[in-house]
This record gives C-alpha cells, sequence and structure tokens, in this order.
C-alpha cells in the first residue's frame, strides 16, 4: 500500500513527462509533415487552379518541345533565348490547357476518340500537315500512312530491330503524339469558345444600329481648345485632388501578379589598352602572313580566328556582314589592314582571295564503291566511270552495287556555315559545284571511291573565297581582376542604397533603375546568367541591398538594392501619382476650356474664344476620330457627332482627351458604295462576337489563382 501511496504522490510529475513525451512525438511529426511539404513547394514549379506542376514534369514537357522543335527544323541544340521561349510557351500552355480542361469539365465538353478519327480521316487540320504522315502526290494528310506507321511502331517494339531505327521510329512516335494531344486541346478551346460565342446574339435592331454606327458619316467644322494650349502653371493640383481622382479610377491601377522596383549597378567589364595592344599584334602578324603568300588555312588556324576557313568560295550570305561589307572596297589578291566592327566587339583581318560564278543548288547522284583493298576499289570505280563515259545508265549501274542512284539536291546553305571541313569532304563539295551538268568524275578517298554525276544546277550567284582572322577584343585575366577588386570593395564599402548611390561616381559607376520588375523575367538589366538575382529579388526586403554577381558571358558585374514591393491588388498612389496627376491636371484645363466656350452658340464665335477651327470629314460612331489639332484619337468625340442632326450645333461642350471640342455638323450621309444587309451584317455581328469570345482565357487566367515559381528553377 505505501508503494501504490509513493507511486499516486508522483502522478502529477509523470503526466508532465508522459504529457511532454507525447509533445515531443506529436511536434516530430509535426515537424517531419512541414519539412516535406517544404520540400515539396521547393519542387514545384507552380500551380493553377490547385493542380501543381513540379520542376521533373515541367522539365518533361520542355523536353518534348525541345524534340519537336529540333525534329521539324532540323536542328541539334537551341540557343538560350529561344530555350527561354519554349519555356514560357510550355508554360502557358500547362496554365491554358489547366483552366480549359477545368472549365471544360463543367459544361461536360470533351474531345471523344470517334471526333480525333473523323478529324485524321478528314484530314483538314492545319497541324497534320506538320507531320510525317503526308501524300507526297496531294500534299494533304494520309491517315493510311499514320496507321501504317503505328503498326510498324508496334512491331519495331516487340522485336529486336537496330538501335538507329527504333530510336528514329521512337522519335517521330513521340512527335505525333505531341500533335494529336495539341489537336486535342485546339479541338475543346474552339467548342468552348464557339459554346460562349453562341451566347452573344445578334438581333435586326441591333443590327441596323451597327451598319448606321460603322457606315454614316459625318463631316463637321471643329473648333477645339487644346489643354496643351493651357500653361500647367495655371492649374493648381492639390492632395485632395488626386486623391479624388485616385479612388475615381482605382479599378485601373489594379495590380494582379506581384512585382518589384530595384536599382542596381551594372559593371561590363571591357579590354584594357594593354590588352587592346597584344590583341592588334596577333592582328598584325596574321596581315603580314597572309601578304607573305603562307596557306591561309594555317594563318587562319594559328592566329585562332573566330571565323572558319574553309577552303570554298561561299555565298555572300555566309559571310559575317562587316566581312561581306568590307570586301566591296577591296581588289581580288588584297589583304585589310585591321580594322575594327563595333557591333561584335571585334577586330578583322581579310584576304580576298577569288570570286566566282557557281550554282547555288545542284542537283547530283553517286555511286559508292568499296572493294577489299583501295587498289579494287580504285579499279572497280575506274570501270564504273568507263561505263557511264560510255553512255551506260547511271540507275541501272548504282542498281548493280545495291544502290539506287537517285538524285538528290545540294544548296550552298546546306554546308558554308561549317565549323570545319575535312580534306575529302572539302573536295567532295568542291566537285559537285564545279562539274558542269552531265559531267561525272571519279574520286578517291581513304574509305573508297565515289562515282559522282551532276545532272543539274541552278541559280548562278556570286561566291567569294575569303580568309578571315577574326577576334572578340576581350579583356585579359589580369584586367578581369583588377574590375572584380574594384567593383567588390565597392560593393564591401556600401552596405545601404544610400552609400551606393552617394559613392556610385566616386568609383566611376552608375546606379540605374528598374520599375516593375516581374518573377516571369529571364534575366536583369538584359544581361544572361542572373537567375541567381532574380532569386534575390524575390526573396528580398525592402532597402535591402544584394551581394555581388558575376554574369552575362562572365563579363558583367553586378549589384542591386530593392527599393519596392508592388504586391498583388491596388497600387499605392504614390506609384501612380504622374499617370493621375495628369489626369487631374487635364480635367482642370477641360474646366478652364470649358469656361471660355461658355455661351458659345456657333464655330465664329468658339474662333474669337481662342478655340482652333478646322474641318474634320468621315466620323463615325464605330471609330475613335483622330483629331490633329489634339494629336490623337478623341472616341469621345465620335459619340457626341454621332448625336448631333445635320445642320446643329453640338449642345455643350465635348470633354476630349487632349482638347475642349465644339462643332458643327455640316453633313451626315450614308457612306457610299454600301448597302444594308439584315442577314449579312447579323453575321459580321456573329463574327465579332466569337473574336469577343476568343478573350475568354484573359477573363478565367484572373480567377485562376496562378502561381508562377519558374524563377526558382530557370
Amino acid at each position: 500500500m505505501a508503494a501504490i501511496g509513493k507511486i499516486r504522490s508522483w502522478g502529477p510529475v509523470l503526466a508532465t513527462v508522459i504529457g511532454l513525451a507525447l509533445f515531443a512525438f506529436i511536434a516530430e511529426e509535426m515537424f517531419r509533415s512541414c519539412e516535406a511539404t517544404s520540400n515539396e513547394r521547393r519542387q514545384q514549379v507552380g500551380e493553377v487552379l490547385g493542380k501543381k506542376i513540379s520542376v521533373q514534369e515541367f522539365q518533361a514537357l520542355v523536353d518534348e518541345y525541345q524534340d519537336v522543335i529540333k525534329m521539324t527544323q532540323g536542328r541539334d541544340n537551341l540557343s538560350e533565348d529561344e530555350l527561354n521561349q519554349v519555356k514560357d510557351q510550355v508554360w502557358q500552355q500547362f496554365v491554358n490547357n489547366t483552366i480549359l480542361e477545368k472549365e471544360a469539365a463543367k459544361l461536360g465538353l470533351t474531345v471523344t476518340d470517334q471526333e480525333m478519327q473523323n478529324i485524321l480521316k478528314a484530314g483538314t487540320n492545319p497541324m497534320l500537315a506538320q507531320t510525317p504522315f503526308v501524300n507526297q502526290q496531294t500534299g494533304r494528310f494520309d491517315v493510311t500512312q499514320l496507321t501504317k506507321f503505328l503498326a510498324d511502331y508496334k512491331k519495331a517494339q516487340q522485336t529486336a530491330g537496330s538501335a538507329d531505327m527504333v530510336e528514329q521510329y521512337q522519335r517521330i512516335y513521340n512527335y505525333w503524339k505531341f500533335i494529336e494531344k495539341n489537336i486535342r486541346q485546339q479541338i475543346l478551346a474552339q467548342k468552348y469558345q464557339s459554346l460562349l460565342g453562341q451566347c452573344l446574339l445578334s438581333n435586326p435592331v441591333s443590327a441596323k444600329m451597327a451598319f448606321a454606327d460603322q457606315n454614316e458619316e459625318s463631316n463637321v467644322l471643329l473648333a477645339a481648345v487644346p489643354y496643351a494650349s493651357i500653361n500647367d502653371n495655371d492649374v493648381k493640383v492639390s492632395d485632395a485632388d488626386l486623391k479624388a481622382k485616385y479612388d475615381e479610377q482605382k479599378e485601373m491601377y489594379k495590380q494582379y501578379v506581384e512585382s518589384r522596383d530595384i536599382k542596381y549597378v551594372d559593371f561590363a567589364v571591357e579590354a584594357s589598352a594593354a590588352d587592346r595592344t597584344a590583341l592588334m599584334k596577333t592582328m598584325q602578324d596574321a596581315k603580314q602572313q597572309f601578304e607573305a603568300g603562307q596557306a591561309v588555312a594555317e594563318v587562319v588556324r594559328k592566329a585562332q580566328s573566330q571565323q572558319p576557313y574553309l577552303g570554298l568560295a561561299v555565298t555572300r550570305a555566309a559571310l559575317p556582314s562587316d566581312i561581306a561589307a568590307k570586301i566591296d572596297s577591296m581588289q581580288i589578291g588584297q589583304v585589310s589592314a585591321p580594322f575594327e566592327t563595333k557591333y561584335d566587339n571585334t577586330l578583322n583581318v581579310v584576304k580576298y582571295i577569288n570570286k566566282v560564278q557557281q550554282p547555288d543548288s545542284v542537283e547530283y547522284r553517286v555511286i559508292q564503291v568499296g572493294g577489299e583493298t583501295a587498289d579494287e576499289a580504285a579499279k572497280r570505280a575506274d570501270s564504273i566511270y568507263t561505263a557511264l563515259q560510255g553512255g551506260a545508265d547511271f540507275e541501272a549501274l548504282a542498281k548493280k552495287y545495291g544502290q539506287t542512284g537517285a538524285k538528290q539536291w545540294m544548296t550552298s546553305a546546306m554546308y558554308e556555315r561549317s565549323q570545319s571541313l575535312d580534306a575529302d569532304t572539302k573536295n567532295y563539295i568542291s566537285s559537285i559545284t564545279t562539274l558542269g551538268a552531265g559531267e561525272t568524275k571519279n574520286l578517291q578517298f581513304t574509305q573508297g571511291n565515289i562515282v559522282l554525276q551532276v545532272t543539274a544546277r541552278r541559280n548562278m550567284v556570286d561566291k567569294y573565297d575569303v580568309a578571315v582572322v577574326k577576334h572578340t577584343i576581350d579583356f585579359s585575366k589580369d584586367t578581369y581582376s583588377q574590375a572584380y577588386n574594384k567593383f567588390s570593395q565597392y560593393v564591401s564599402e556600401n552596405k545601404t542604397l544610400e552609400a551606393l548611390e552617394k559613392n556610385a561616381q566616386k568609383f566611376g559607376f552608375k546606379v540605374q533603375e528598374r520599375k516593375n520588375v516581374y518573377n516571369s523575367e529571364h534575366n536583369i538589366a538584359g544581361l544572361r546568367s542572373t537567375r541567381d538575382a532574380m532569386k534575390w529579388i524575390f526573396d528580398a526586403k525592402e532597402g535591402d541591398v544584394s551581394p555581388l554577381y558575376e554574369c552575362g558571358n562572365n563579363d558583367n558585374l553586378l549589384v542591386i538594392a530593392l527599393t519596392k514591393v508592388h504586391p498583388v491588388g491596388y497600387r499605392d498612389l504614390a506609384d501612380v501619382e504622374d499617370i493621375v496627376k495628369q489626369q487631374v491636371i487635364n480635367d482642370k484645363k477641360f474646366e478652364k476650356a470649358a469656361e471660355k466656350l461658355a455661351g458659345v452658340k456657333d464655330i465664329a464665335a468658339a474662333k474669337t474664344k481662342g478655340a482652333k477651327v478646322d474641318s474634320v470629314n468621315q466620323i463615325t460612331f464605330a471609330a475613335p476620330v483622330f483629331v490633329q489639332a489634339a494629336g490623337g484619337s478623341e472616341p469621345a468625340l465620335s459619340g457626341a457627332v454621332a448625336a448631333v442632326k445635320q445642320g446643329q450645333f453640338s449642345p455643350k461642350v465635348v470633354k476630349g482627351n487632349g482638347a475642349a471640342y465644339m462643332f458643327q455638323v455640316l453633313s451626315k450621309k450614308t457612306r457610299e458604295g454600301v448597302k444594308f444587309d439584315a442577314k449579312q451584317q447579323a453575321q459580321r455581328l456573329q463574327q465579332q462576337a466569337m473574336q469577343a469570345a476568343s478573350r475568354f482565357m484573359n477573363e478565367l487566367y484572373l480567377k485562376a489563382d496562378v502561381k508562377d515559381n519558374r524563377y526558382l528553377f530557370f
């Protein structure tokens, strides 16, 4: 009993210990849950209507789009700017499709498999013409070709074929699935838009009114008092005026996406005088070697030129624009002095070797000849060449050696932008471009022989054999190090925006401003590789100063200060004060102009009050009239003129965007050559309704609670 009593005496302590243990257990689980949620959030590129997309899912969509572009355009890689465009398009498609799918689901709208089959059978959808399944004779999509491919693809997946063949099948299949997916999304959007457009109806009365609005033209004598003619100093604007105008127009200043204002210092590292001197010596050496007759390819290689020398004449389009312009003033055999090109920041030396006329396109065919030894291949090729010279049929000979001998075209663009050509390739291209139509040549290569025959030549153009040494005027490591140390000192000694601005001139820098930076942008201050800076901007607080960023093409140094955060909602009056103030000034100037025109009953009286008088013709209600005196369009004037009958004077002063107006309607008549057709006009209004309905996505977007976090990843 004593033991039990003792245990009971520990009851409060035990309850506390157990409670703490339970709390620790719950807290640990809560921490794990919060950490998991945080990790999930860090992996989310964005969210639309509650639907999240992870960085892996988004990257998969980007890769899919890239593969389509590479396949359709024959590209191996995309530039940074092109890749950014792809990411923007993929994001916009994700947003639009997510919104549309949810709206369509509410209405029961779908695109069935049977509808897709009907679309494929019709073959008229423009996207289908972009597929490989187009009949070459009709130029139209052929569903039987698609059906055959899908069957072949399925077999290729089940049987072990060559890796190249399987990969090719897979690429085409992936491309087709991309097209199919986009057609479904396109048709669904068309259904939704059509349904929405049918809600906007026309009737005979509205059709007649719309016809009159578009075709009844008024000629007027216009008296205008431009606001610009009234001195700004004669107008007093109070804080109360600004507040009242802001409240009146507040909806105009609603912001749906957060933006931020920054001030920044961007320092572009440039080549020093010593760097330029060293590069100029390289260019002078190249010039001397060109003039001494050294092998141009070797001179270009040793000088490490950024412009390769192919050893072939190329079209003007293949040359950099500065080089193409330079040879216009040179003679064949001449070597230029080193010259600078500002737009690409280079020094250049040019040797103009030759100018020839060659076809831009050549049709040719070949027979590839091999053998156990090089001698055997050469003898076999000689016999084929001799037979062809004797009149033998080219395709028949090709088939004898297991080849088709099919004709193919080669254009200048296929080779002249190459970075390098080996000796065999150069010989091959040179033979194709220099042989005449009907001529045959036996080419001996390392791997065997090729019997080549040119069958047609088209579009004779001037081509230029030009050797170029082109070098960017780059800074040295020492120059960059000195610039970095200077900028680093500036950043480390100035930790506030006030200090950055105060001491910028002392260091030779300039503080610049950028308002309304959005997280959907790809760079800061027009510089590449500023993702870390973008992440800092949208994580910083007002007044913060960033660390030093190395960005651009490793040639720019950047520091940023965050000056203002504009959250989602209404912009503060201070942010839009300049716009509001101009509106208030115009209002007060209109009041002064209206006072000046008070009691005016005709144009002559308005002129005596200082109004500018001019005739304005062909004014319709449906389009804003452009007024020369005000320097802009005036929708209010178009509406006012439509309400006044022929011969009458305006009953009151009209408030325009750029002036106050009064007018005399000289005539009103329907535009010549048009006649009211109720059915045609109703159709026109229905088309306008469909155009209005096409803007549905903007409205739905505002309600979709879109969260865009791409700046964290891309």
